[in-house]
């Protein structure tokens, strides 16, 4: 591997709550190559969020370190955290995220219009006919199916063709057909513009689709596959 998109080393998220402290990651140590795809993947409450929301800087490891693009994330205050996301990653949540005042188009322009795109409303629609809404272009998200917010988001993220996409269930409310059209998307934008693909699923078809496959369990790496064998 030379070297790698992402860097995780020791890198660990402890969280206080009402409880007291509790620690969600412990010294996770990874590499992630440029225009790797790799799948996270373990039981529910393993760490497999927190770990992608600690490679996109939208929680700070309290210890170790994460670099991306050789940028120390840690250093990094929220308005460059920001900067840095908006110009070098897309970031699918399971909890979708759109602006509910703004219609599935304009949900989309948001990162290409930020980032400059002159064409931004004409590119948003590219997006959205690709993920199979072109019907839905003025919809609002509460006019939406879960799924369809779904796709929504995922369009967003890949509209700036981002050197990382970190995606959270990215096939988790879409039903089979629709979930290969996404597979196919995701995989489509590693080929054409070597995006970097981190994700997070409970698939076992989208896993199989990736390169690699790390799992957690209680907050650490438990296994890694593979890469698996060329085609």
């Amino acid at each position: 591997m030379g070297n790698p998109i992402l860097s995780l080393k020791d890198a660990c998220l402890t969280l206080s709550g009402n409880a007291g402290s509790i620690d969600i990651l412990h010294n996770i140590t990874l590499d992630v190559a440029q225009g790797e795809t790799l799948a996270l993947v373990g039981p529910s409450g393993s760490g497999k969020s927190s770990l992608l929301m600690l490679m996109g800087g939208l929680e700070q490891a309290t210890g170790g370190t994460i670099y991306a693009l050789g940028q120390n994330l840690s250093i990094l205050n929220e308005d460059a955290l920001a900067k840095f996301r908006l110009n070098h990653m897309g970031v699918v949540f399971q909890s979708f995220h759109l602006i509910p005042t703004m219609t599935a188009l304009e949900n989309v322009a948001i990162p290409l219009e930020l980032a400059g795109v002159k064409d931004a409303f004409e590119q948003a629609e590219a997006e959205l006919c690709a993920v199979g809404l072109d019907t839905r272009l003025d919809h609002y998200p509460s006019q939406m199916s879960g799924g369809e917010q779904q796709r929504v988001a995922l369009a967003r993220a890949a509209a700036t063709r981002p050197d990382i996409l970190l995606a959270d269930e990215p096939t988790g409310n879409l039903d089979g057909a629709t979930g290969q059209v996404i597979i196919d998307l995701l995989l489509g934008l590693r080929e054409t513009y070597g995006t970097t693909i981190v994700l997070v699923t409970h698939s076992s078809e989208l896993a199989s689709s990736c390169d690699r496959t790390v799992q957690l369990a209680d907050g650490r790496i438990n296994m890694i596959e593979a890469q698996r064998a060329a085609e």
